[in-house]
C-alpha cells in the first residue's frame, strides 16, 4: 500500500488548492509520489486517482505518456541521451553506445549496485549544442567521449 509522507501531505494540500479543478493536479502529484518514491508504483497511481477522482488506468495512461516519470525503479542518477535529429547528426547514437560500454549496461537498464541509469529521450531541446545529455536535471551538451568520461568520474 502506498502512503504520501506527512510532507507530502502537507504539499498536496497546497497543489490541490491552485486547481479549481482536480483531475488538473495530475501531474503536480505525479511528480511528488515519484520525487518520495523514486518512481511511480502502481499504488500510488491507485492513491492518485482515488485522490483526484480518476480511475488508475487514467493515471497510468498520463504517466505512461510523459517520460519524465519512471514507472520502474531507476538509479541515483538517470542518464538521458538526446536522440532527435539534431542529436544524432551529431554523433549521439556513437556517444550513446560508448557510455552503455563505459557503465557495462544496455540503454533502458540500471546499474547492479543502482547508480545509473541509462535512457534515450526523444529531445532535450538543445538543438544548437548537441549532441546532448542530461543527468537528472542538469543538461550537458557538445558532448565527445572525454567529456562523457569526465561527467560519469564527476558523480559519486
Amino acid at each position: 500500500m502506498f502512503a504520501f509522507s506527512e510532507k507530502s501531505e502537507k504539499r498536496i494540500v497546497e497543489i490541490l488548492n491552485k486547481y479549481p479543478v482536480r483531475q488538473s493536479a495530475l501531474l503536480p502529484l505525479l511528480a511528488l509520489a515519484q520525487k518520495q518514491e523514486g518512481y511511480i508504483t502502481p499504488e500510488a497511481m491507485e492513491e492518485i486517482g482515488r485522490r483526484l477522482d480518476c480511475s488508475p488506468a487514467y493515471v497510468q495512461s498520463v504517466c505512461s505518456f510523459y517520460s519524465m516519470f519512471y514507472t520502474k525503479p531507476v538509479g541515483k542518477y538517470v542518464i538521458q541521451f538526446c536522440i532527435n535529429i539534431s542529436c544524432h547528426l551529431s554523433g549521439c547514437d556513437d556517444l550513446l553506445e560508448f557510455t552503455a560500454k563505459k557503465l557495462n549496461i544496455k540503454v533502458g537498464e540500471t546499474t547492479p549496485d543502482k547508480k545509473f541509469t541509462l535512457l534515450k529521450e526523444e529531445c532535450l531541446a538543445e538543438c544548437s549544442a548537441g549532441p546532448a545529455m542530461r543527468v537528472n536535471d542538469t543538461y550537458h551538451v557538445n558532448l565527445n567521449p572525454q567529456r562523457i568520461e569526465q561527467i560519469l568520474k564527476s558523480l559519486d
